[in-house]
């Protein structure tokens, strides 16, 4: 049986440890007192993976509506 996926899921493991990675530094930025950074971050991030992995930019739409409250604007 051949995988007829666009992208195999071999290749998705180093994007899912990115996202990763960065959705941790995000929550660390957020706690240290700096949550519109961390939003904006967490947006550009959604927005540049939205087409091209659509799962993982979910995880950073999940983070800025999760930190949106802890905005003071």
């Amino acid at each position: 049986m051949v995988n007829e996926s666009p992208e195999p899921e071999i290749a998705r493991e180093p994007v899912e440890r990115l996202a990763g990675i960065l959705l941790s530094s995000l929550v660390a930025l957020a706690e240290a007192g700096r949550v519109e950074e961390a939003c904006r971050h967490a947006g550009a991030a959604c927005v540049a993976l939205r087409r091209s992995d659509p799962r993982a930019a979910r995880r950073f739409d999940v983070l800025l509506h999760r930190l949106s409250p802890r905005l003071d604007w």
